[in-house]
């Protein structure tokens, strides 16, 4: 049974949010009943909305959100669109929500998965992630109603964010600016300026800084890689926070420049998590996922600890869903991007071409794939889920329901590099990339 518990705040106690556990078949669809009394949704600020949550015999929750557009391509391309939402008391105050037996939160994500044919890319790679030990959103399918048009088959997903349960790092106060504090925690990105925490337009030194180096690790040129302020955002960073996080990142690219960068004292291992480097290459590597290490790329400071990559985002587009700069080929390194695409504004930094320069980090990437391969990528475990996700779907009728309402297969949509006429289909061309590019990397990690 999968136990789902909601909370009441306890500022509250009026609102129609409530207590109660309730069990559902793990086969069970969910039901996202939104209801925004007719106002259009847009892309910040988040307007206010009801949610109503059911399965197939019960109510499960009952309470207030606010709700605005989220993504930034998808918002042009996609008739699906997806959203941000923040759980609400009835005062619009934020609330911490169990939502769907997650962890309490207020943040969250309703994907609607449009141009991934097969729904399940996101739930895929954010599963096998959290399977080697590397924490990915947690993920659940249900069915949506905005305002009375019923809008398919959506994953519901945890917002990357600083918590606890999510990335666990310290909470970092606009005043933390003494050594003893200023060293963490930090999530910030490489990724487009349309997003959650940043506001539209250009790069600019509220929101971002930029890196001393361009995707080839020389000075002074113009293709620049700029990152992101995420936590704390860029209202709430501080101005020693800001010079601390860049200088951290500055030394850390001069040390893997330097002529002793393999070193394991004075080079940049003193700088970063390697393991986690290497688990997010892997995951990037599998899924030949086109924005790997260049958008979307998300990568967290914990107080004096070493920075990490990840958690991992976004990955609609990835496992062969995409047409250009060789997206759809199983037989190439996407850290390699910049070589397909060199006109690209958003370039892979010269961070992957140079670990793997050093035998050490390449020694790690073969062991860990290695050891993997034998367990939680196995074959057997990553078909076995992708099989698992499509019976969850196929048990409550869902993908029908969806593609009733969008009538999209045997249609293009950006990027498709392969349009079936069927669901059946999509699924066979998935299983068959996923296959050849695990048997491409088994035999090419080798000579990394």
């Amino acid at each position: 049974m999968f136990t789902l518990l909601f909370l009441l705040s306890c500022d509250d106690t009026k609102s129609n949010e409530f207590i109660e556990e309730k069990s559902s078949p793990i086969s069970s669809m969910l039901q996202f009943i939104i209801d925004t009394k007719s106002k259009k949704i847009i892309d910040e600020p988040k307007i206010p909305a009801t949610l109503i949550i059911t399965d197939s015999t019960d109510t499960l929750y009952n309470g207030h959100i606010g709700i605005e557009l989220r993504g930034s391509t998808s918002q042009i391309f996609f008739d699906k669109k997806s959203y941000g939402v923040e759980t609400w008391d009835q005062n619009g105050n934020d609330i911490d929500i169990a939502l769907a037996g997650f962890p309490a939160e207020e943040d969250w994500i309703f994907h609607g998965p449009f141009s991934d044919k097969s729904l399940i890319r996101n739930a895929l790679i954010y599963d096998l992630s959290n399977k080697i030990g590397q924490y990915a959103s947690r993920t659940r399918f249900f069915e949506m109603k905005l305002n009375g048009e019923f809008q398919g088959t959506y994953l519901l997903m945890e917002k990357i964010k600083r918590d606890k349960n999510r990335v666990d790092i310290e909470k970092l106060e606009s005043n933390d600016n003494d050594p003893n504090l200023i060293s963490g925690g930090y999530i910030i990105k490489i990724d487009k300026t349309t997003g959650e925490s940043t506001s539209h337009g250009d790069y600019n030194e509220k929101i971002s800084f930029y890196s001393k180096y361009d995707p080839n690790g020389e000075e002074g040129k113009d293709k620049k890689i700029f990152f992101l302020y995420d936590v704390p955002s860029p209202e709430k960073i501080s101005k020693e926070q800001k010079i601390y996080i860049q200088s951290y990142i500055n030394s850390f690219e001069e040390a893997l420049l330097s002529n002793d960068f393999s070193d394991p004292k004075t080079g940049y291992r003193q700088f970063i998590d390697v393991d986690s480097f290497v688990d997010f290459f892997l995951l990037n590597e599998l899924s030949h996922n086109p924005d790997a290490y260049r958008l979307s790329t998300y990568m967290h400071k914990k107080r004096n600890g070493k920075l990490k990559m990840g958690p991992i985002w976004d990955f609609n587009i990835a496992f062969g869903n995409v047409n250009y700069c060789k997206g759809e080929d199983v037989n190439n390194w996407i850290f390699k991007y910049n070589d397909y695409c060199p006109d690209d504004f958003w370039l892979v930094p010269f961070w992957w071409s140079k670990l793997l320069n050093d035998p050490y980090f390449a020694n790690k990437v073969k062991s860990r794939w290695q050891g993997l391969r034998q367990n939680e990528l196995s074959d057997k475990l990553i078909f076995g889920k992708i099989d698992l996700l499509i019976s969850e779907l196929e048990t409550s009728d869902a993908i029908k329901r969806n593609f009733e309402r969008w009538p999209i297969l045997g249609q293009w949509i950006w990027p498709n590099s392969y349009v079936g006429t069927t669901y059946e289909s999509e699924i066979n061309y998935l299983k068959n990339w996923l296959s050849q590019r695990l048997t491409w990397m088994d035999s090419n990690i080798p000579s990394l």
